[in-house]
């Protein structure tokens, strides 16, 4: 298959464009500036009625000034894109690049901010501390399991939502593609469908417990020891809670052992881990969701002369690229336009089915809409209205 581009073309060329524009996003007034009367509107005095207004209902913020509109895009660098543990300087070119798809794709004003610490305390005090600039938060590029308390402890202390993304954003997705490879390869039984992941941090907690809640129930999950399950002593935090809604028939042993006669795998792992001939071993009909990046568990032309029916993986340059991009900026758009608090599992998943429905003819090569997809960003946004 024909990649679209070689990446050292496009890193030369990313970073001439950054370089000629200094970043991605920048601040636009509103309201114009030309003179003393426009300044005694936008400043003072004019300003102090708004205030007094705000002290009077803190609720009167959200429509009286950008927070109802706003989101902070929060990273400590601690695990950026491929990258790693890059600090939170290196990472702000991604918090630029999700700010800037919240704009343009659903006129959201994201912020990006990149905290110089790596502290869970601190990061919660932090973001605490932030909030009443914000209408939500989105949490990115975060290491496990640091990312699980941070999320958690927020969500609790804040009564605006907070998601992070590499977790949920991921799911959404991943979910939606993979209600579309049914349709594609036949599959209707949600409950007998056999799936093994490879991969146990954030984003694959978060995809195995969405699947396990929308439905699938035979999911065994691999990390770099072998399968989970309930009777392993190492076990601690959220892999001990996967182990109590997963692999239910005790399956041991590493992902070669676990992956004969699976319907699906699903890699959040990291390249090369699944083989062809590991592929060849699955049920007839396989579908393969290799989202490991840069490089995935196994490359799409490898899993379909394996056998594969449908291949999915994290990249732009191949079909089917499961991008957490296709459905955070109108969930966070629905969110923001309906006064949501929590994040909860029922907006999730309303999501991930709007998203699936979007693609009326799922095919092997088509199970997903790309981001420029018209109409796209605003069903996802209807989607939390209706739940």
């Amino acid at each position: 298959m024909k990649r679209i581009n070689k990446p050292q073309d496009l890193g030369k060329r990313s970073l001439a464009m950054h370089r000629t524009h200094r970043g991605k996003i920048g601040i636009v007034g509103k309201v114009p500036l030309k003179d003393r009367a426009d300044l005694a509107l936008a400043y003072t005095p004019g300003v102090a009625a708004v205030c007094q207004a705000i002290a009077q209902d803190a609720r009167r913020a959200d429509v009286l000034t950008w927070r109802g509109n706003t989101v902070a895009v929060v990273s400590d660098g601690s695990a950026v894109l491929g990258l790693g543990n890059i600090g939170p300087a290196a990472a702000l070119p991604v918090m630029e690049g999700k700010s800037l798809i919240f704009k343009h794709f659903t006129d959201i004003d994201a912020v990006p901010i990149v905290l110089a610490t790596q502290d869970v305390d601190e990061i919660v005090r932090t973001v605490e501390l932030l909030a009443p600039s914000f209408g939500a938060i989105q949490l990115e590029d975060i290491s496990a399991p640091r990312c699980f308390e941070i999320e958690h402890r927020l969500s609790q202390s804040l009564s605006i939502p907070v998601m992070h993304d590499d977790q949920h954003g991921t799911a959404i997705v991943a979910l939606a593609g993979l209600l579309n490879a049914m349709k594609v390869t036949k599959r209707k039984d949600r409950a007998a469908l056999r799936i093994v992941m490879n991969g146990a941090g954030a984003a694959g907690i978060a995809i195995a417990r969405l699947l396990h809640l929308s439905g699938f129930k035979d999911i065994t999950v691999c990390d770099t020891k072998g399968a989970i399950w309930s009777g392993r002593t190492d076990l601690t935090g959220m892999k001990a809670e996967l182990s109590a809604f997963t692999n239910h028939t005790h399956r041991q042993g590493p992902l070669a052992d676990i992956v004969p006669n699976a319907d699906v795998f699903i890699g959040v792992s990291a390249a090369e881990m699944l083989t062809p001939d590991m592929v060849r071993r699955m049920a007839p009909q396989p579908i393969v969701f290799a989202l490991a990046n840069p490089v995935p568990e196994i490359l799409p032309d490898l899993a379909r002369a394996a056998g594969a029916a449908v291949v999915a993986t994290g990249r732009s340059d191949f079909p089917n690229q499961i991008n957490n991009a296709l459905v955070y900026p109108g969930l966070f758009r629905g969110m923001l336009d309906h006064h949501v608090s929590k994040v909860t599992d029922a907006i999730k998943l309303h999501a991930a089915e709007t998203l699936a429905r979007f693609v009326r003819e799922p095919k092997p090569d088509h199970i997903l809409p790309t981001i420029f997809e018209k109409g796209l960003h605003q069903a996802i946004a209807r989607s939390v209205r209706r739940t």
